[in-house]
C-alpha cells in the first residue's frame, strides 16, 4: 500500500495486488468506512452485498465490521483505497442510501483518475474531487438539491474574506451545517465552476496583485497565499492565465 493522500477526514492509498490464487481467503474483518476503486487487473470478493467480481468498471463501499472475503483468479490488481473519517462518512450519507457495490461509468471512471492528481492540494481539490467522486459513483441526494443562493453566497464570502472555515471544502461545508457533496453541487450549479475553480480564480487576483507590488521571491509568495509550493502556485496561475509568474511579473512590470 503507497499512501498518496493524508487528511484527518480521509485517506487515498495506491494498493497493488500480486497474489494468484483462486481459492478464498479467510475472512477478514473490515474496520474502516471506505471505497475502493480499481483501475487495473481485478478479483472476486465477498461483502455486504454477496459475491461479487470487482473489475474497473465496479467499486465497492465498506462499513466497520464488514467481513470481507478475496480470491484472485486473474494474478493481480491495481486499486484505490479511499478511507473516510466516520464524521464524513455520515455526511455524505447524510440524505442517501449506501450501496454496497456500485457502478463505474465513464464519469466516474474520470473523477478517480483526477483525484489522484490533486495530492498537493488536499484541503480543497481532493476535497472536492473525492467528494464529486462518491456523489457521482453512488447517485444523487434524495430530493434533489436546488439552487440554494444563500448558501453558495455565505461560501462565496467566506472565501473571498479568507475566513478559517474556508481552509477547506469540508469544515466549510460543517460551518454551514450541510454536507460536503451539497455544497460543492450547489456551488457550480450557481456559479457556473467548482468551488476549488473559484477559490482559485480569487488566489490568482492576489498573485496579481502581488506581482504588480513587485513581490520579489514567488516561493515566499506561494507560502503567504497556501499553495503547497512555488510548482503548485506556477500550476495553478498556468491553468487560470496560460502563463508563468514569471511570465505576468514581466508582463506586469
Amino acid at each position: 500500500m503507497k499512501p498518496l493522500l493524508r487528511h484527518p477526514d480521509f485517506r487515498v492509498a495506491i494498493v497493488r495486488c500480486r497474489d494468484d490464487h483462486t481459492g478464498w481467503s479467510a475472512p477478514e474483518p473490515n474496520e474502516t468506512y471506505g471505497l475502493v476503486l480499481t483501475r487495473r487487473g481485478g478479483f472476486r470478493r465477498v461483502g455486504r452485498g454477496g459475491e461479487e467480481f470487482v473489475d474497473p468498471t465496479v467499486a465497492y463501499l465498506t462499513v466497520p465490521g464488514e467481513a470481507e472475503r478475496f480470491a484472485h483468479p486473474v494474478g493481480g490488481d491495481d486499486c484505490t483505497s479511499v478511507r473516510l473519517s466516520e464524521r464524513l462518512w455520515q455526511e455524505l450519507f447524510a440524505d442517501r442510501p449506501v450501496p454496497a457495490v456500485v457502478h463505474v461509468d465513464a464519469h466516474v471512471d474520470l473523477a478517480h483518475r483526477l483525484l489522484l492528481r490533486t495530492a498537493s492540494d488536499p484541503d480543497h481539490a481532493a476535497a472536492e474531487r473525492l467528494v464529486r467522486l462518491v456523489g457521482a459513483a453512488t447517485g444523487p441526494a434524495v430530493g434533489g438539491s436546488g439552487r440554494h443562493r444563500r448558501l453558495v453566497e455565505r461560501a462565496r464570502a467566506a472565501l473571498h474574506d479568507g475566513h478559517p472555515d474556508a481552509a477547506g471544502l469540508l469544515p466549510l461545508a460543517r460551518a454551514f451545517g450541510v454536507s460536503p457533496y451539497r455544497l460543492s453541487r450547489e456551488f457550480q450549479a450557481l456559479v457556473g465552476v467548482p468551488l476549488t475553480r473559484y477559490r482559485n480564480r480569487l488566489r490568482v487576483g492576489r498573485v496579481l496583485d502581488r506581482l504588480e507590488e513587485g513581490v520579489p521571491s514567488l516561493s515566499e509568495l506561494a507560502a503567504e497565499l497556501g499553495f503547497a509550493d512555488q510548482a503548485h502556485l506556477t500550476r495553478t496561475v498556468r491553468a487560470q492565465l496560460g502563463h508563468t509568474p514569471g511570465q505576468l511579473r514581466r508582463l506586469l512590470r
